[in-house]
């Protein structure tokens, strides 16, 4: 065995049979080899594929092997439960992990399976029609099921990435994560991944629950004992997981009214911008048009803004190359925007969060409400932007340029967003520290990519649930609450995880910590 690096064009790079006949006719591969492709990026600038393979006479190792995964025979159905709450990544990987130590997980999911929760979703784009329990952040899979399927993560020293996709793969994901730069599935294929996990979770005598809202905790001598439904009844349990993402305010709701220690959290909040995704493949790539073979490119953007001496960071979130601009509402009378894309990232639209830090020195007003504080003037602002846009799901936007340059836009642009647009003023929708400051960070954005700033794109409001405002605080040691026994907050909406893969390795980590907790009990 052997490996090679190669930089090619992409119409031999990105297509498998050319590349094969390539390394043959050049002699880098013989009659009886084979060749495994074990990295591959891009080179925008030179518009060139940077490619690592593998070649052997041997196809055996080029089979996929999981090396830290295998699926498991284990049937939990009268082995000890614990419940988890909320079937996004972290609480689907958590209940695979489980199934894995002998344990018996219980999943509640307020929103519906992958496949009836499309209805909600439809409703939200063609009638407006917000249901509470089922929308783009509820449901089956969590808000990562319909999203972009990004796999990146910084959060590698908390546990094992390859894993995470080796599971992925598993279920129905393309072995291509493995190997690309960025990874990533993409919202038309994840739905059937995750119904993957969910079929193993029932095959191995574990439990899903949709339409099963968490409206209360049991509690007695200090420890969480169970959950009550909205429904009336109750489940008891050793340990509740709670892996409900971050737009479950209810949760916390919850949680502050039984004054159990909850902290706001600093986030960012913003626009998402939509360019053509054209413009973008120029800027990018220094050329007219990028090509059958070459990706729909994308950009990773920051600026440091100075306000009063106080500087904040300006920064490019959840870039969506050839996608869409959704609305991630939970509530009817809330407007908020998020970005996904299909696997093969091929609309005519690229779009990005662009968001400002969120200090808490920079919501004093807010204060008072002390650990909702952020979560309070998460709200208002999406508060806001419903009644800027006509309170329907109509977004509130403005063209670029004239919002860099205070100009009401008087003619917007076609949009990727389905509810429909409304032309307002932004400035007159954000605070002065957040509208300041992204104009800001557009001036530098241009600088950085020319062309980038233009009235050709325009920015659609508001992004503002990039992450939690809120931090459950657990034990480092034990990942339990700090204060309340049997109770694991875990995952994005806990404030432990920023994304698909970091999520799905929280709730590992907090599974593993819950199997040993009741393994020293039984000893």
């Amino acid at each position: 065995m052997r490996e090679i690096n190669l930089i090619l064009p992409p119409d031999i790079g990105f297509d498998d049979k050319r590349l094969r006949q390539f390394l043959f006719e050049t002699g880098k591969t013989l009659e009886g080899e084979f060749f495994q492709i074990e990295r591959r990026s891009v080179d925008a600038r030179k518009r060139r594929v940077n490619i690592n393979l593998r070649i052997s006479i041997d196809k055996k190792p080029f089979t996929t092997e999981f090396h830290e995964y295998q699926r498991s025979d284990n049937n939990v159905s009268h082995s000890p439960e614990i419940i988890i709450v909320g079937a996004g990544p972290a609480g689907l990987f958590a209940a695979l992990k489980a199934i894995e130590l002998g344990i018996k997980p219980v999943i509640f999911e307020r929103g519906k399976d992958v496949r009836d929760r499309r209805r909600d979703i439809a409703a939200i784009n063609k009638q407006h029609t917000v249901n509470p329990d089922s929308n783009y952040c509820f449901g089956e899979g969590g808000a990562g099921t319909y999203s972009d399927g990004k796999l990146y993560t910084r959060s590698k020293k908390r546990g094992s990435v390859r894993r995470i996709f080796e599971i992925l793969v598993a279920h129905g994901a393309s072995e291509n994560i493995f190997y690309e730069s960025h990874p990533h599935i993409g919202t038309n294929k994840l739905p059937k991944i995750i119904a993957g996990m969910r079929e193993h979770i029932l095959e191995r005598g574990g439990e899903i629950h949709f339409n099963s809202r968490v409206v209360d905790l049991n509690i007695s001598g200090g420890q969480v004992r169970g959950i009550k439904l909205a429904d009336g009844t109750s489940r008891k349990a050793l340990a509740v997981i709670l892996a409900t993402g971050h737009s479950a305010r209810d949760i916390f709701d919850i949680l502050y009214q039984h004054k159990i220690r909850i902290e706001a959290k600093p986030f960012a909040l913003g626009v998402r911008v939509e360019h053509p995704q054209a413009l973008i493949d120029q800027i990018q790539y220094h050329c007219e048009s990028r090509g059958d073979y070459l990706p729909a490119s994308s950009y990773s953007l920051v600026h440091q803004s100075s306000l009063g001496a106080i500087e904040r960071g300006v920064f490019s979130f959840c870039m969506c190359p050839g996608g869409f601009i959704v609305p991630a509402a939970t509530s009817q009378q809330e407007v908020v925007v998020n970005g996904m894309s299909p696997s093969t990232r091929n609309s005519r639209y690229a779009n990005s969060g662009i968001v400002v830090a969120v200090e808490l020195d920079d919501i004093r007003e807010y204060l008072k409400w002390g650990p909702l504080a952020a979560l309070k003037f998460q709200m208002s602002i999406e508060q806001k932007a419903w009644e800027s846009a006509g309170r329907t799901q109509q977004a509130p936007a403005q063209r670029l340029m004239d919002f860099v340059d205070g100009k009401f836009s008087s003619q917007l642009v076609k949009s990727s967003y389905q509810p429909g647009l409304s032309s307002v003023m932004m400035e007159e929708l954000l605070p002065t520290f957040i509208w300041d400051r992204l104009k800001q960070g557009f001036r530098a954005f241009g600088q950085k990519m020319p062309g980038y700033l233009t009235n050709e794109a325009q920015i659609v409001g508001v992004e503002s649930r990039t992450s939690s405002p809120v931090r459950i605080p657990r034990d480092p040691g034990s990942l339990e609450h700090v204060e309340m026994k049997g109770l694991y907050p875990c995952g994005e909406g806990a404030g432990y995880a920023g994304g698909i893969v970091s999520a799905a390795m929280d709730g590992e980590r907090v599974i593993q910590k819950v199997g040993q907790e009741i393994k020293a009990a039984k000893n």
